[in-house]
């Protein structure tokens, strides 16, 4: 191993110190910091936010400060519905209520997951990636559509927020140390030969204990309640003892079925137009399986496209925190010049960023616009979940580069895919490990 002498930092002061560029901008990054001192105007100036396709979608929500990103789009694009449906001025569906129940269900599938590897080292990697976050805020598209399959949704004023739905540190510290402690116990039970009987006692007595502590936490999830609105028009309607599921079969009415997560992952292990699948990802025991679809990038805008054109808003995963500002709200690859500011080639591809660990997917959001210009997407508008202080009233711009190179997944019907995509998605799809970048949860 070489190391560094004092030589080679002696040549290092005397090669900076002698460089009066920068110099020049040391002095404005010390002052400023660093993305002040990079960012772009032009960025800005070349994406403003005018679409040619504009969805109507109401006010944007606000997950403060929890992941429930993916929960968040997955019921904006419901909500968008509703809004048209029923002539609504606002409306919002309880993310309480379905985060009461992912918590609940994917409490029960770490405990299946420690069993399943009970008899593994404790310092393996499958167990080791299991205790390292037994269950987290975020999520991925199939996972919600199992909770929406087995719970239904609800209206938010029938399970509003809480101080724990809106802040989930504590929550989830505390229900991570339970599941560890009880991780123990199962590999104990295991340990012991205990037949299968009571393990699974000893199981049911963990949740009980969790159902308990999510209740204390969110609040109980209701079974009935009344549903009553005004429309824009000033009329009066009322629905009494509905439950959750036919709350959503009359008033949202999405076959979830009918739609399949698409991907852009190129890299060398991912074929393009095969259907892949991550070992130990998901929350429903016995839900629904997290499937995806590779496809090409400009494959994967057109679908993106012909959903938005037919009036219907996109759930989608990326990498948010790449080249993006938090404040105006722009997401484009040139809005920071960090290159031109250190002298220094950062420049990866998408693919050799997946297999480096420099970018996964971290947020999802929805897309409900999009500037075409002779048929090609030039930028794309975003709703986002974080309030409306930040960007033009919470709602972004993505270029439409910044779409190419950190936006990996994208839901849309079915009936958008040719008959072979289709087919392909249909396949047993290949296995992924678990930390493979495309299990990460948005």
């Amino acid at each position: 191993m070489g190391e560094i002498t004092k030589d080679m930092t002696a040549a290092s002061l005397a090669a900076f110190s002698t460089n009066r560029k920068q110099l020049a901008v040391q002095r404005a990054v010390v002052k400023n910091g660093i993305q002040e001192a990079a960012e772009n105007v032009q960025a800005h100036v070349e994406n403003v936010p005018v679409f040619s396709i504009d969805l109507t979608t109401g006010k944007v929500a606000n997950q403060k400060q929890s992941g429930r990103c993916w929960m968040f789009a997955a019921l904006n694009t419901f909500r968008h519905k509703l809004l048209n449906d029923f002539q609504l001025k606002e409306f919002e569906l309880s993310q309480s209520y379905t985060f009461f129940w992912d918590k609940y269900e994917k409490s029960n599938y770490f405990y299946e997951n420690i069993l399943a590897t009970a008899k593994d080292e404790v310092t393996s990697r499958k167990v080791a990636f299991l205790l390292q976050v037994p269950q987290q805020d975020g999520g991925q598209w199939d996972m919600i559509v199992s909770i929406f399959q087995k719970y239904g949704v609800v209206p938010q004023y029938v399970m509003p927020e809480s101080a724990s739905s809106s802040n989930s540190k504590v929550l989830n510290s505390q229900l991570n140390k339970k599941l560890r402690k009880d991780a123990i116990t199962l590999r104990q039970l295991v340990a012991e030969g205990k037949d299968d009987a009571t393990i699974q006692a000893a199981k049911e007595t963990m949740l009980q204990e969790v159902y308990n502590f999510l209740s204390i936490s969110l609040g109980t999830p209701p079974e009935t309640f009344d549903f009553e609105y005004r429309d824009e028009a000033g009329d009066y309607h009322i629905d009494r003892e509905l439950t959750p599921h036919t709350f959503y079969e009359k008033f949202v009415g999405v076959d979830l079925d009918n739609y399949v997560s698409i991907i852009n992952a190129p890299t060398a292990d991912k074929p393009f137009n095969k259907s892949y699948t991550v070992e130990m990802l998901g929350n429903v025991v016995g839900g629904k399986e997290v499937k995806y679809l590779n496809v090409d990038m400009t494959t994967f805008k057109q679908l993106a496209i012909a959903q938005l054109e037919q009036g219907e808003t996109v759930w989608f995963g990326c990498d948010v925190g790449q080249s993006s500002t938090r404040d105006t709200g722009v997401m484009a690859t040139d809005v920071f010049d960090y290159n031109d500011v250190f002298d220094i080639d950062f420049t990866m591809t998408k693919a050799q960023r997946l297999d480096f660990g420099e970018s996964l997917m971290t947020h999802a959001m929805v897309l409900t616009g999009v500037d075409l210009v002779d048929g090609q997407s030039t930028k794309w508008k975003v709703e986002n979940s974080w309030g409306e202080e930040v960007g033009t009233k919470g709602f972004f711009v993505a270029s439409d580069a910044w779409m190419d190179e950190y936006t990996y997944q994208i839901v849309v019907r079915k009936d958008f895919l040719t008959e072979e995509q289709l087919a392909a998605f249909n396949e047993q799809p290949t296995v992924l490990a678990p930390w493979d970048p495309m299990g990460a949860l948005a």
